[in-house]
């Protein structure tokens, strides 16, 4: 597990992280609600649910991760976890791991091809492939009941996770990429097609938003195409207002 220390270390040695984690999702978070965490990885955002009082169904693919998930939610009944990538259908999708970083590890065959000498990316290798089990979207929601909110950071992954999700929920974020705008653009198109009416973004691993108001599709996705390439990567954040 030595290629999960940097990820461990960070999600759960550092508390001013967490503290800033809570205060973020505490504006769509309160005890009682359903989140589900889809790409948890290590779990700092399952930490961040749980002190906030939410029960969480987490969602990852990689054996390594999922170990360690089991290991520190060992004995907690607010935490799921459901071995398995999440995509437009049920079944089995290729994983493509990389193992020294094992945060990029993606089932999108396009977010390699991406990243494949796009600055920033160059020390990235992608050395194995597993077939994982995948699930809905929509299947999570039939089987444990409507969240109140969504995290989806899958690397590239994140228009196909959507495409599997028929209905609006209250809240939800995605994971963007700067070597893959038109990725976030679809996801964007997306999510207003389901009724998602409300946008905003936090850059890199900044907690705080950039517009602080809840701004259009055609906004966030102006600024999405505007950004630097320097940015990497963020989270874009959205409600649908009027779902009920």
């Amino acid at each position: 597990m030595s290629s999960l220390h940097r990820s461990l270390n960070l999600s759960y040695g550092d508390p001013a992280h967490g503290a800033a984690l809570d205060e973020l999702y505490a504006r769509f978070v309160t005890a009682g609600d359903l989140v589900f965490d889809v790409g948890s990885h290590v779990g700092d955002r399952i930490a961040s649910f749980r002190r906030l009082g939410a029960r969480v169904v987490a969602v990852e693919p990689q054996p390594l991760c999922t170990r360690a998930i089991r290991a520190i939610y060992a004995g907690d009944d607010g935490v799921t976890l459901v071995e398995a990538a999440c995509g437009a259908h049920a079944g089995s999708v290729s994983l493509h791991v990389n193992s020294r970083n094992p945060t990029v590890s993606t089932v999108s065959a396009h977010f390699l091809r991406a990243a494949n000498g796009a600055g920033g990316w160059e020390d990235e290798v992608w050395d194995a492939e597993i077939e994982v089990r995948c699930v809905t979207l929509d299947s999570l929601l039939s089987r444990y009941g409507p969240p109140t909110f969504v995290k989806i950071d899958v690397e590239g992954f994140e228009d196909v996770v959507l495409s599997g999700l028929s209905r609006p929920l209250p809240a939800l974020s995605f994971e963007f990429t700067t070597i893959e705008r038109a990725l976030a653009r679809r996801c964007v198109d997306r999510l207003t097609s389901l009724g998602f009416d409300g946008f905003d973004v936090a850059l890199g691993d900044d907690t705080s938003f950039a517009f602080g108001e809840w701004v259009s599709a055609q906004r966030i996705t102006a600024h999405l195409l505007s950004l630097p390439h320097r940015v990497n990567s963020g989270d874009v954040y959205c409600v649908a207002r009027r779902a009920g």
